[in-house]
């Protein structure tokens, strides 16, 4: 039986990217997303390239949706071998003196309570695996850094920002906290847009470029943390 890899947080771009090569590793695709029409439509292209790909739609910001997906698929695919986590929140709340609580709350439910919550329900999966593992997406606005708190407020993305470097400790504290367990913690911080989404510009960086960081930390197991620029 082939392994499996849920990605949450399914579009074009790096998940897409991602899908492709591990279903060309021989991983099944369980693919979680909110909008069920462009989920059934990546998961029809992903098979018309010989993938075997399933979508399950899901509110990675709400624990008790993303454990009910991550159980339906379990039992309709098989125990989970690898989670990556490629949701981002914070876009509602550009400027954080101005923005709601609720904007706020919003932008920690997608990038810290879905992941923990989603690590819980694929947790026993994970540690019977023997090679289990957590990947997670992330942008340079979580560095903390005056040149990147210099670009979140210009850009009126502070939300982005604050979320994103929760989720950096996030990965750090996953990493040390599983690692006896012999799953493996892994985060790709990337530096710019991406080809194939709505923010891409003439400078973006090829998502299949991104995926090979991703195996490449998949089978090396080597660090916590990696960057492509």
């Amino acid at each position: 039986m082939s392994k499996i890899i849920v990605i949450v947080g399914f579009g074009p771009g790096t998940a897409t990217a991602v899908a492709e090569r591990f279903a060309a590793e021989g991983f099944s695709l369980a693919l979680i997303a909110r909008n069920e029409e462009h989920l059934a439509a990546g998961v029809a292209a992903l098979s018309a390239r010989g993938a075997t790909a399933f979508g399950f739609p899901a509110n990675a910001a709400d624990p008790e949706s993303i454990r009910t997906a991550i159980r339906n698929l379990r039992s309709q695919m098989g125990p989970v071998a690898v989670l990556h986590w490629n949701v981002y929140g914070g876009l509602d709340a550009g400027d954080l003196l101005t923005a709601d609580a609720a904007s706020v709350r919003a932008a920690f439910d997608a990038t810290v309570v879905g992941l923990l919550a989603a690590t819980a329900e694929a947790l026993p999966d994970l540690k019977k695996s023997g090679s289990g593992a957590i990947f997670v997406s992330n942008g340079a606005l979580g560095e903390v850094s005056d040149e990147m708190e210099e670009v979140a407020v210009n850009q009126h993305v502070m939300g982005l920002a604050l979320s994103s470097a929760a989720k950096n400790k996030l990965v750090g504290l996953l990493a040390q906290r599983l690692k006896s367990d012999g799953i493996y913690v892994g985060e790709v911080v990337v530096h710019g847009t991406i080809k194939g989404t709505p923010s891409a510009d003439g400078n973006s960086i090829d998502p299949a470029l991104i995926a090979e960081e991703y195996w490449r930390l998949y089978q090396t197991r080597s660090e916590t943390r990696a960057a492509v620029k």
